[in-house]
């Protein structure tokens, strides 16, 4: 049986300086999918100016944030001593636990010899237990996300959470998860099924593409019913087409979110800020970081 779509939506516009976002997750009709709280996709963007000054440092607790370069190169920095640069198509992820200082610079890779920047940043939301633990961090490059030719040659997959048949990320699992990058070529067609309860979203970057041959538009944000069931993506389009699915199991704990903080009541929000506001997340040194990568 195919899942029936729920709802689509484009989400609003949140852009930061001179990256172009759409913000997708939460929306009206939803706060979360699975462990998923929160979605950016910047826009595919040709950069004719480098981004010097990232972001801006900010704080976090009670997440892992999860940056897919499609294209560019991503630096980050934290206030746990982390650093590193990822090229295109590969991962940042960090675990902020219980409070860290983050700061991230998207700009085109160095190592190629297009300016295209185009990149989702997930908030992956843990659960309580896990919340008070130490921050962790992993930089993920291309090479190292789990991959494999589609039967027929219809197309690739790439693992960027999670498991799928033999594959499996090297992101944590708190709960169960998943984000898969599905690549089709022109015509072809892929199904992935899903059990019971599961729940379950799409995300078309660049192209439209049929799901469960219901049509979507680039850019569209979908998210599918909870029964167990599969989804057909295809590709009609004269050219490959690009399709995220993500989700996992419903987080059964009440969800607080409050700025960069995503926490299991308005108590946790508050001892959050006064954590950040006394200094107990610590500070960042971005010269130091540098020098120490080489």
């Amino acid at each position: 049986m195919k899942k029936k779509s729920s709802f689509s939506t484009q989400g609003h516009r949140a852009d930061i300086g001179e990256l172009s976002i759409q913000r997708l997750l939460p929306n009206r009709y939803a706060n979360a999918v699975g462990p998923f709280v929160f979605l950016d996709h910047i826009i595919p963007t040709i950069q004719t100016k480098v981004n010097k000054e990232g972001t801006g440092a900010h704080p976090h607790r009670g997440i892992a944030t999860l940056t897919y370069i499609l294209n560019g190169e991503d630096e980050h920095f934290d206030s746990a001593g982390n650093y590193a640069m990822v090229h295109s198509g590969g991962v940042q992820w960090m675990k902020a636990g219980n409070g860290i200082i983050h700061d991230e610079t998207l700009n085109y890779d160095a190592e190629t010899d297009s300016r295209l920047v185009h990149a989702f940043q997930f908030w992956i939301n843990l659960p309580a237990a896990i919340k008070a633990q130490p921050p962790a961090y992993l930089a993920i490059q291309a090479h190292e996300v789990p991959y494999k030719v589609l039967p027929d040659n219809k197309g690739w997959i790439k693992v960027v959470a999670g498991s799928f048949q033999e594959l499996s990320s090297p992101i944590p699992n708190y709960s169960q998860q998943f984000l898969y990058h599905i690549h089709l070529a022109p015509g072809a067609d892929f199904t992935v099924d899903f059990t019971g309860e599961v729940e379950v979203a799409a995300c078309l970057p660049t192209l439209p593409a049929l799901l469960n041959d219901e049509p979507f538009n680039a850019g569209d944000f979908i998210e599918f019913s909870r029964q167990e069931g599969s989804i057909q993506l295809r590709n009609e389009n004269k050219e490959a087409c690009d399709i995220l699915l993500f989700g996992g199991e419903h987080y059964k704990e009440a969800i607080i979110a409050e700025g960069p903080f995503v926490m299991n009541s308005k108590l946790d929000i508050a001892a959050a800020y006064r954590d950040f506001y006394n200094g107990s997340y610590g500070t960042i040194d971005y010269k130091k970081q540098r020098l120490a990568a080489g």
